[in-house]
């Protein structure tokens, strides 16, 4: 996939057009948003990642624009899977309603950030090294396994947050206010600058994400080797992760097997990245690997699946009186 510098700049631009967009908008005058409103901009993210899409389309054919389709989808089903760590930051931190749209934007950018140094880096070992695509199929086996474990799980509100090293660090070493100052990152007092709990949430939720990276970015790759459409399809799902957390909120309890479909696509994947490697020393190439629209199906599937068995199953268990 041969893109031009212009196709990076546009990417960028739109990327940058979104932030700008959800700071003046939204961000700048704190508020609490109702459920149409992320409603609407879900739906408005949504379309802006398929149109896209469309556009790789066009430029670069259906096989580029079905591997994007297909990442984007998967690490929106992943970035589900970050709602639930980041109710738990959030509640930890006890940030105001009205507040954490800031917080859940600021933390977002910070990892898309991160992620674009991950997906440069693993662009890297990928495009030299066919033992890579061992280490990440064996990766994403072990926590397709793990995700199966954890079975029906769900963040409850008698389970605390625990702080990464990084906040604790920084916690250590920078003064903390008591309280949170409004929607101050920074603040002023007798002479001294400390900063708020506000600030120290959007670098939990930053560095949270960190760990995610780890788990999306080798799924990716498994998905598609090209860097462009790796980090758009993160960009994309990442900077519509603040509006569906309002959205999904209260609902996340309701996809009661949402770990049982993660695991089930993640261990897809890692079974076409072993296959991948075993084809790069020419072994196995009897069985051939899933080609995009088999991986596409897949992940559709499994997703409605997952979603479809989960509202059947919360319901049921509303209904026999079960705690959901």
């Amino acid at each position: 996939m041969d893109v031009h510098a212009i196709g990076w700049i546009g990417l960028a631009a739109v990327i940058l057009t979104m932030i700008t967009v959800d700071i003046v908008g939204h961000v700048r005058s704190p508020h609490e948003p109702t459920l149409k409103e992320a409603a609407w901009w879900s739906a408005a993210y949504i379309a802006l990642a398929v149109a896209f899409g469309f556009v790789v389309w066009y430029f670069w054919g259906s096989t580029f624009a079905g591997e994007y389709f297909a990442g984007y989808i998967t690490e929106k089903s992943l970035s589900l899977d970050n709602l639930f760590v980041f109710v738990i930051i959030i509640a930890g931190f006890r940030v105001p309603r009205k507040y954490q749209q800031e917080a859940l934007l600021a933390g977002i950018v910070i990892a898309l950030v991160l992620r674009l140094v991950f997906i440069l880096i693993g662009a890297y070992f990928v495009e030299r090294f066919v033992w890579v695509f061992f280490l990440f199929g064996a990766f994403l086996l072990y926590t397709a396994i793990s995700q199966a474990r954890e079975g029906v799980e769900k963040p409850g509100e008698d389970e605390e947050y625990e702080e990464n090293w990084f906040v604790r660090v920084t916690r250590k070493f920078i003064p903390v206010t008591d309280g949170f100052e409004g929607g101050k990152l920074v603040v002023r007092h007798s002479g001294k600058t400390l900063i708020t709990p506000l600030l120290l949430c959007i670098v939990a939720l930053g560095s949270a994400d960190v760990m995610f990276a780890i788990d999306s970015i080798p799924a990716i790759f498994g998905i598609t080797h090209e860097s462009y459409l790796v980090f758009a399809a993160n960009a994309f799902s990442l900077l519509g992760l603040r509006q569906l957390y309002f959205l999904v909120d209260g609902l996340l309890d309701r996809l009661i097997y949402l770990h049982y479909g993660l695991a089930a696509i993640l261990g897809f994947i890692a079974l076409k990245l072993i296959l991948h490697a075993f084809h790069g020393y020419e072994i196995l190439e009897q069985i051939p690997e899933p080609t995009i629209p088999v991986s596409l199906g897949f992940i559709v599937v499994a997703l409605a699946v997952t979603v479809v068995a989960s509202i059947m199953g919360s319901r049921r268990r509303a209904a026999n009186g079960e705690d959901v």
